[in-house]
């Protein structure tokens, strides 16, 4: 007399969306058997867990600046005042801050084949005598994570500042002439982290 009882359990597959592993586990049991029976009760578990992230951050500045001052001119007087011509100043300031964290995902993807982690199980009882009886169990777990990450930061600044002319001619008495200072600052801060 031979029985044989197989049970299999189907495989898990986790994606992204999944947020609760589910636990595959049977079992089986053989009871009262002749003599001179053959039993076997066998169970397999496969579980497998595939996470991929893909993360693609872009970031962009651009700055065109332009600023002038001005003509100062005095001339033909008796007595002529002071010529002053202002100052041109450019400012740019830009800060970015991104943050890219995987960490989660691969943290499910880890509980997920630990709840998956229980097997099948079986008994075999009350079988003749010179029987051959055998509880086998299988459990297999398989995870995956895969995180690609693309990162692009482009910065353009382009400034112009041009202090215009303080002039002072053909008076009798004539002032002082003063030139504005011409002047470009830019400051640029990208700020990057990326957890997998």
């Amino acid at each position: 007399m031979k029985k044989q009882l197989y049970r299999a359990a189907a495989a898990t597959v986790l994606g992204l969306s999944l947020t609760t592993g589910i636990v595959a586990a049977d079992t089986g049991n053989i009871d009262t058997t002749g003599p001179n029976s053959s039993n076997h009760v066998t169970s397999s578990v496969n579980n497998s867990t595939r996470v991929r992230n893909n993360n693609r951050v872009h970031a962009s500045n651009s700055n065109w600046q332009n600023a002038y001052t001005g003509h100062a001119l005095v001339q033909h007087n008796t007595t002529g005042g002071s010529a002053t011509s202002g100052d041109a100043e450019n400012s740019n300031d830009t800060s970015a801050t991104v943050s890219v964290d995987n960490t989660s995902s691969a943290s499910m993807a880890a509980d997920n084949a630990s709840n998956n982690s229980g097997g099948s199980g079986g008994s075999i009882s009350n079988t003749g005598p010179d029987s051959n009886n055998r509880v086998s169990s299988r459990v297999n777990n398989t995870t995956t994570v895969t995180n690609t990450n693309s990162i692009d930061v482009r910065n353009s600044n382009n400034q112009k500042a041009q202090s215009g002319d303080a002039t002072v001619y053909g008076n009798t008495t004539g002032g002082d002439a003063y030139s504005g200072s011409a002047s470009n600052t830019n400051s640029t801060s990208f700020d990057f982290s990326v957890n997998n």
